[in-house]
């Protein structure tokens, strides 16, 4: 039987484990990216590694997230992270370059390679014929020092692409269309493999936004493969020399296949608050907007704002409608100015913004009080915009574009958008690129401002323990939900006890205050709890507040992960309708803890004040045990170097 695509290139960088589904495994990385948002903490727990220097051949860490500087915070942790890079040997991308994933793609991604990364959309590399995840901080961080990353291997699912677009459609309907079909949690657990005669129409800008989207799904990755237009589009990077064919062998084994035709799908709009909640553009009438984003890691490329430019070039946006407008990279937009794009954009009303990621996690430009924006982003969380009570709708540059022209949403297939071709020469200009130096290092002083506070860790676990579930949630609770977004904390990443006061703040303004109270607290949750981005401040801040179990119907890969990492023990309800079961308030004990979790499947939870018992399962790796023993991954590296 051949090999998938995913399989030959896991099977190269395999150092633990067989390639086999749901086989553990330890997969070696060539690659490493961290972004600000997260990066500071990657920082942080490498340094408390004690390793003079990383120990993958290439990590890059990016200014991207928190490039509002209205107080010393941000500044602070840019020199912080850019001082940390020279120490350790890690490449450093200055304010102003880009989003790191638009930028890793352009400049450092390779076929067949691995990639780990500190952000949930790391698989936007994907695109290129490689292997990119996206993991928690601590898990980059040991990677970092050099272990293995572990991982269930996934199921790989074919997608396979026929036909072609028709006139109007974009990458981004494709992505839509599946969110449509199998939702935020159906891809939990499994990589897609996009294959078939419609990839060949598909350029590299469209692949990366298939890619990018895929995490909204669950996906622990996507994979394109590597052909002619990889080869092209690495030659006009200047960067050829790292091209390598990559396709599935012909009698590649797959667990399940999906075949779409492409002209059949249509233009699609994700619905407040939701990336799944997707409808066609015609079924929305007269949805007026007050605000349009082009922009993110997901529709920042030259494509995107060729084709916004082309849309609204000697036409003036509705005069409702506030259009901004954010080139992915510093590349993207010397180009954008060279080639003229920007100046019909302005000229057409856009307001232009950085090169970073800003509207998308809530920095700058949020919407009015209960306004409607409509956003070429990744993900319409509730609040994520920065405005509580706004309504986000998702959907492609060409549906933005003429939909800020109409002031309503619209189909852009009835705009008569004419054809029009690009054929850009890139610009190669890595200038903001600062590459660390060969010499030895040592003396180089890493800048910690006063908002920079140390890893909070997590004693080793008792042997009982007995606490209060503090609060009682439901389906596809997010991360933004559990550890808010937004420029005010996102200056707070580096500072756990200071950001730790606003967990669960969207949800219940009385958590902070009631969690206080309790020594060992409790959290039941429905399906797919910490849906969304790979921050681990969504386990490390209220592991700092003394959340000891979380208990669920399902988890999603990273924030799961990211739970054992920090000592929290994550446990699933053997029958779902157990669930019901349990109420905030009530007393929880779970006896001989360590002994279990060290020899058992099954954990047995006494809830005392009802006086009846629930089955969890807790189905864990001998590694993945001893971490949760250890108190969590830190404390295992150290006892394991």
């Amino acid at each position: 039987m051949g090999y998938s695509i995913t399989q030959k290139i896991l099977s190269k960088h395999l150092v633990e484990g067989t390639i086999k589904e749901k086989n553990t495994i330890g997969i070696r990385l060539d690659q490493i990216l961290f972004p600000d948002s997260s990066g500071t903490m990657v920082c942080l727990e490498f340094e408390a590694l004690n390793i003079p220097k990383v120990q993958v051949k290439t990590v890059v860490s990016y200014i991207d997230h928190n490039t509002l500087q209205v107080s010393f915070e941000n500044a602070d942790d840019h020199l912080f992270m850019k001082t940390f890079s020279k120490k350790y040997g890690v490449i450093f991308s200055r304010p102003g370059n880009g989003i790191c994933h638009q930028l890793h793609v352009q400049r450092f991604a390779k076929p067949g390679e691995t990639l780990l990364g500190a952000d949930s959309h790391t698989p936007t590399s994907g695109a290129l014929g490689m292997v990119a995840i996206g993991g928690g901080g601590l898990d980059i961080a040991s990677v970092m020092g050099g272990l293995p990353y572990y991982l269930k291997m996934p199921q790989i699912t074919n997608i396979i692409l026929e036909e072609q677009l028709q006139k109007g459609v974009s990458a981004k309907d494709i992505i839509l269309y599946i969110l449509s079909n199998i939702g935020v949690k159906g891809g939990l657990g499994k990589i897609f493999e996009y294959t078939g005669s419609g990839v060949d129409t598909l350029s590299i800008e469209d692949r990366t936004v298939i890619a990018n989207m895929g995490t909204e799904l669950g996906l622990t990755s996507s994979v394109f493969p590597s052909d002619h237009k990889t080869y092209e589009f690495l030659k006009a990077q200047d960067r050829e020399q790292h091209w390598t064919e990559i396709y599935p062998d012909k009698d590649a084994n797959y667990s399940e296949t999906i075949t779409i035709n492409l002209s059949e799908v249509e233009p699609l709009v994700a619905q407040p608050h939701s990336p799944d909640n997707v409808v066609k553009v015609r079924e929305l009438e007269n949805i007026k907007l007050d605000q349009v984003f082009i922009g993110s890691c997901t529709n920042s490329s030259y494509l995107d704002l060729a084709k916004a430019a082309h849309i609204l070039n000697g036409k003036k946006i509705h005069p409702n409608v506030s259009l901004v407008i954010s080139p992915g990279t510093n590349q993207v937009f010397q180009m954008a100015l060279r080639d003229g794009l920007i100046e019909k954009l302005v000229s057409a009303g856009a307001r232009i913004l950085e090169c970073a990621c800003g509207p998308c996690v809530g920095v700058g430009q949020a919407p009015p009080s209960k306004g409607v924006s409509l956003r070429t982003t990744n993900r319409n969380f509730m609040g994520r915009s920065g405005t509580s009570d706004a309504n986000i709708y998702l959907a492609s540059t060409e549906t933005a574009a003429v939909s800020a022209l109409n002031g309503t949403i619209s189909d852009p297939r009835l705009s008569n958008i004419k054809d029009f071709n690009i054929d850009p020469k890139y610009i190669i200009d890595d200038s903001m690129f600062v590459y660390p130096e060969e010499e030895d290092n040592n003396e180089v002083e890493v800048r910690k401002g006063p908002n920079i506070k140390e890893v909070p860790i997590r004693k080793e676990l008792d042997e009982e323990l007995t606490g209060e579930i503090v609060l009682k949630l439901g389906d596809n609770i997010t991360t933004d939900d559990i550890m808010p977004a937004g420029a005010q904390l996102l200056s707070l990443r580096s500072n756990i006890p200071e950001i730790s006061k606003y967990v669960f703040s969207k949800i219940d303004s009385t958590f902070i205050r009631r969690i206080k109270k309790i020594k060992n607290s409790f959290i039941v949750a429905g399906e797919n709890y910490g849906q969304g981005s790979s921050r681990e401040h969504a386990a490390l801040a209220p592991m700092y507040l003394g959340l000891k179990v979380v208990i669920a119907k399902s988890f999603a890969r990273i924030h799961f992960n990211n739970l054992l990492n920090f000592g929290i023990i994550p446990l699933i309800f053997k029958d779902k309708n157990d669930y019901k079961r349990i109420d905030q308030g009530d007393i929880l004990a779970i006896k001989n803890i360590r002994n279990i979790i060290q020899n058992e499947k099954t954990i047995i939870i006494n809830i005392q004040n009802k006086g009846i018992k629930v089955e969890t399962i807790i189905d864990l790796s001998p590694r993945l045990r001893s971490i949760l023993l250890a108190g969590g991954l830190l404390n295992y590296v150290k006892q394991n170097k």
